[in-house]
């Protein structure tokens, strides 16, 4: 499976071309009804551009946003200047109801390793808010330094947004990688101490339901701000189509053929609402999702998809009880084609290798006590051990003491480093891995009582907390530092962020040191 540069550009210019080919019904000006209420966002750069994407919607969570049944023209700029005194890039691009009214136009031409701003223009006088987004270094380019940021289960039930608008404050970023559970495909909640803001609508299932979903989220003023601010290098996990999916099977036991529909719904109504190169349109046989950012020499980022290609978790997902370590032995977590695609790229020579997936990849036993039975979980890495063991072996093959995995879903900070062998927890280490809590999944947090000992237990973690916020990654070519960031609240607005703990690693050692 080989998706080369050439390929995509020229599949996009054909497009290009049917979509000028197309008859285009005007949007009309209609006071009152702005249409880009859910904003603006950008993506997946390269050297030479990125992706910048809008939405119409002037009625977001009414019928079809409150748009009319038919394609409409969005006209864009890009701009050296935040004030596009200086526009280097323009044109129009088709909205289309089929696409929910959204638009992705996948930049080109424009220079390596600076910022640009964006904007969206519909009607006669409507204005889109304006984006900034940085490209990437040239190929061959060694830059001084990268700065990354990784967010991601951002449930609306569970607290307010503000670790996104206080991400978007942070200086001088260049990506945001989203690990996913952008949404959450669950039925509203009751209100409670617990649940400060309800879900519209019911469980999703329909192409509608996910749609207004992703309405509801992207209008929250914190989430635009991020996306205003930097790029995004967005991936998807479990919540985007249903709890603990994995490939054709949902949880609940529903037939294959059936759950497919469901999950091409869902996969399409998260390309609408991302900023996505046309590569990654869901389609009948699939989603091609896992994608290489390259920044240069300095830095290879593998995006992973830890869902379309799994087997099945081990012993129902946990439902068959009891399920011995032996017992979590499902074989695939990436699927052949995506592990033999990344056993590749992890050969070149970039100064640091950054695994962006969604799943903790270290083994955790969560038992609370040494009389406890050892208690792992089943839809991570450690339910998939076969699986783990083969990217073990395939990081350790190049030797270079390089690799980093970003990952999420935990609802919880953890930092540590990934054993070689999953039995010899204080042996040799393969890679170092920092997992990024949510956004607001699981409430303000609490304090973990039996923390003491399973880090005792986990002599390869060497952080973790039940706390909200994000991760910050800083690399250079020789030392890659990540700072924990933690919110004090989410269950009420104005939740201030703090740094709880930073951590550095130095190139080609395998270890965290305290910063």
């Amino acid at each position: 499976m080989r998706f080369d540069r050439r390929t995509l550009i020229r599949s996009a210019g054909q497009l290009a071309i049917m979509g000028a080919l197309a008859p285009v019904r005007a949007l009309a000006a209609m006071p009152g009804a702005y249409p880009f209420t859910l904003g603006v966002a950008a993506g997946d750069p390269w050297p030479d551009g990125f992706v910048i994407w809008t939405r119409l919607a002037p009625d977001p969570l009414g019928e079809h946003g409150g748009m009319p049944m038919a394609p409409v023209a969005v006209r864009w700029e890009v701009a050296e200047d935040e004030g596009f005194a200086r526009v280097v890039r323009s044109g129009e691009a088709l909205a289309r109801p089929e696409l929910a009214h959204s638009v992705h136009v996948e930049l080109d031409g424009l220079l390596p390793r600076r910022p640009y701003w964006y904007r969206f223009m519909a009607g006669t006088a409507d204005v889109s808010p304006v984006g900034m987004a940085r490209t990437a270094p040239a190929a061959g380019e060694m830059p001084d330094r990268l700065r990354i940021g990784v967010a991601g289960c951002q449930k609306w039930e569970h607290g307010y947004f503000d670790a996104w608008g206080h991400l978007a404050a942070e200086p001088d970023l260049d990506l945001v990688f989203h690990y996913g559970d952008y949404i959450y495909e669950g039925a509203p909640t009751p209100l409670g101490p617990y649940i400060p803001r309800q879900h519209l609508g019911d469980k999703l299932y329909s192409l509608d339901d996910y749609r207004r979903r992703y309405a509801q989220y992207k209008a929250d003023p914190h989430l635009q701000a991020a996306h205003a601010a930097c790029a995004f290098a967005v991936s998807f996990d479990d919540h985007e189509v249903d709890n603990n999916w994995a490939g054709e099977f949902d949880r609940d036991g529903t037939p294959p053929e059936i759950f497919a529909l469901r999950r091409l719904a869902a996969l399409q109504a998260w390309y609408e609402h991302m900023p996505l190169r046309r590569a990654q349109m869901p389609a009948l046989g699939g989603v091609l999702v896992f994608r290489r950012l390259n920044f240069g020499r300095l830095l290879s980022m593998h995006v992973l998809d830890t869902r379309s290609f799994r087997s099945d978790q081990p012993c129902a997902d946990g439902k068959a009880l009891p399920c011995s370590f032996d017992a979590h032995n499902s074989s695939d977590m990436l699927g052949k084609a995506q592990e033999a695609w990344l056993d590749a790229g992890l050969a070149g020579d970039a100064s640091w290798n950054l695994l962006a997936q969604q799943v903790l990849t270290m083994p955790y036993d969560r038992r609370p006590s040494a009389t406890a039975t050892p208690d792992y979980a089943f839809d991570t890495w450690d339910g998939y051990r076969p699986a783990r063991k083969r990217l073990m072996e395939s990081i350790a093959r190049q030797g270079q003491g390089n690799t980093v995995i970003a990952s999420g879903d935990f609802h919880r900070h953890f930092a540590g480093t990934v054993p070689l062998d999953d039995e010899r927890l204080d042996g040799e280490m393969a890679a170092v891995e920092f997992l990024a809590t949510s956004i607001s999944s699981n409430g303000d947090g609490m304090e973990i009582p039996d923390a003491e000992f399973q880090l005792a237990n986990n002599p390869h973690i060497k952080l973790m907390t039940d706390r909200r916020g994000y991760q910050l990654f800083e690399i250079t070519p020789e030392l890659w530092r990540t700072d924990v960031k933690v919110m004090d609240r989410v269950s009420t607005p104005g939740g201030a962020i703090s740094t709880l703990a930073s951590f550095t690693v130095s190139r080609g050692r395998v270890a965290l040191d305290p910063a």
